[in-house]
C-alpha cells in the first residue's frame, strides 16, 4: 500500500484558485455591511496563517484582526519565568521546557542565560523525553517546567502517569498550564477592546471540544467559529462569520470537523481531571490576575510539585520600558504601534515575549512583512 505522504494532507487546503473563491466569496457576502468585522484570532498559530497566507490583506475590506491572549510563551508572567530561572539555579538541577521559552527574558534573564552561565537547562520536543533524562542521570533531580493551554496538559499529565507507574523519584514538576476561555472572557470585559467575532483555536479544541466557547454564544452573543489553521479552513471559517453578522445571529460552529467534535477527547480530558485542578488566580502578561484561569497539581501529587518542594517567591515584575507586549496581548494595540517593533526588537534580539516566540504576533509581523 503506498504511504500517505504528509503534503497530501494539507496541500488541498494551500490550492491559490481555492483560496482566491473563498475570499471573493466572502467579499460578496459582506458588501452590504456598513462596517468592517472586529474578529479576534485568539491563537497565535491562526495569526501566523493570516499574516502567512496574506489572509489579512485579501479581505481587509471586511475584516479587522485583533489578535489574541493565544501564544503559551507570550502569555507567561516574568515572575513564572523567574521561578524557572530560580530553579535552573539550584544545585544537582536539569530543567526542561518546550518551546521557545528558554529565550524569553525575565527580571532574573532568560534560561538560555542561565544555561550560558551554567546551569543544565534542555529543550524538549516531548515531556516524555525526561524520562530518558531522569534514567540517565539518576543524581540529579529533573524539574519539568510546563507549559501551554488544553493543547499541551495531557502531555504533562502522561508523563506524571509514566513517572507514577515507573516509580521514577527524580522528576519534578513545575505547572504552567492554562485555559482558553477565562483571558477571552476577560478580554472582552475590557471596555478598550471591541470584538465582534471570534474565531476559536483548533488544537486546543480537539482537546477540549467546542464545548468550552458556548458561554461567547448564550453569554455575550458573539459569533464563535472553531476554524483549522489551513488558509482555507481560516477562510471558511471566516466566511461562516460573515454568514452570523449579516444575519445577526450568534452561533457557535466548527469549520474544523475533521478534528473536532463539540466533547473533545474525553480519555485527555480524564487524565486531566485525575491530575490536576483549578487555580484560584494566575497571573496572565498583559491582562493580568485572571481567576480559575490555569491548572496546578492536586494535592495527592504534592511530592512531585516543585512549587511546594521548593521556596519560590512570588514577585510583580515590570515590561521593559517602552515594550507594549502586554496591550498587544490583550487586543489593545497591535505590534506597528511599538515604537521598538523592527528598530530594536527583532527575532534575533527580541525585547518582549510577542517577539521571542515563534507563535508571537510581532514575529509574525516581522517574519512575514519582509522585514527578515
Amino acid at each position: 500500500m503506498k504511504m500517505l505522504e504528509l503534503k497530501q494532507l494539507y496541500q488541498g487546503f494551500r490550492d491559490p484558485k481555492s483560496i482566491l473563491a473563498w475570499s471573493e466569496k466572502i467579499k460578496q457576502e459582506a458588501k452590504d455591511l456598513k462596517c468592517k468585522i472586529r474578529v479576534m484570532e485568539v491563537c497565535g498559530g491562526h495569526t501566523h496563517s493570516i499574516m502567512k497566507y496574506g489572509i489579512n490583506q485579501l479581505i481587509e475590506e471586511v475584516f479587522e484582526f485583533i489578535h489574541g491572549p493565544g501564544c503559551p510563551v507570550c502569555i507567561m508572567p516574568k515572575n513564572r519565568i523567574n521561578h524557572a530561572v530560580l530553579l535552573a539555579q539550584e544545585e544537582n538541577v536539569i530543567l526542561a521546557t518546550l518551546g521557545d521559552m528558554i529565550r524569553i527574558p525575565s527580571s532574573k534573564g532568560s534560561l538560555s542565560d542561565a544555561r550560558s552561565k551554567g546551569a543544565d537547562v534542555r529543550f524538549v520536543y516531548s515531556p516524555l523525553d525526561l524520562l530518558k533524562i531522569a534514567k540517565e542521570n539518576p543524581n540529579k533531580t529533573v524539574i519539568y517546567f510546563a507549559i501551554g493551554f488544553e493543547t499541551t496538559t495531557p502531555m504533562s499529565a502522561a508523563l506524571l502517569e509514566r513517572v507514577e507507574r515507573e516509580g521514577i523519584k527524580n522528576i519534578l514538576f513545575h505547572i504552567n498550564h492554562v485555559l482558553v476561555p477565562p483571558p477571552m472572557e476577560a478580554i472582552l470585559q475590557n471596555q478598550d477592546v471591541h470584538i465582534d467575532a471570534f474565531i476559536a483555536p483548533s488544537h486546543v479544541s480537539v482537546i477540549a471540544g467546542s464545548k468550552i466557547y458556548e458561554p461567547f454564544v448564550s453569554k455575550y452573543r458573539i459569533p464563535t467559529v472553531v476554524a483549522g489553521f489551513e488558509p482555507v479552513d481560516l477562510l471558511e471559517g471566516l466566511w461562516m462569520i460573515v454568514q452570523q453578522v449579516k444575519h445577526r445571529e450568534a452561533r457557535l460552529e466548527n469549520q474544523y470537523k475533521r478534528s473536532v467534535s463539540f466533547e473533545g477527547n474525553l480519555l485527555a480530558q480524564e487524565k486531566i481531571e485525575h491530575y490536576f485542578e483549578l487555580r484560584e488566580s494566575f497571573m496572565w502578561r498583559g491582562i493580568g490576575e485572571i481567576p480559575y484561569s490555569a491548572l496546578r497539581l492536586k494535592e495527592k501529587f504534592a511530592q512531585y510539585d516543585a512549587e511546594r518542594v521548593y521556596d519560590l517567591p512570588y514577585e510583580v515584575v515590570k515590561e521593559p520600558k517602552g515594550c507594549i507586549c502586554p496591550q498587544i496581548i490583550s487586543g489593545v494595540a497591535k505590534p506597528l504601534s511599538c515604537k521598538l517593533f523592527g528598530i530594536v526588537c527583532k527575532p534575533t534580539s527580541p525585547i518582549g515575549s510577542c517577539m521571542v516566540s515563534s507563535e508571537g504576533v510581532c514575529n509574525a509581523y516581522f517574519r512575514y512583512g519582509n522585514l527578515l
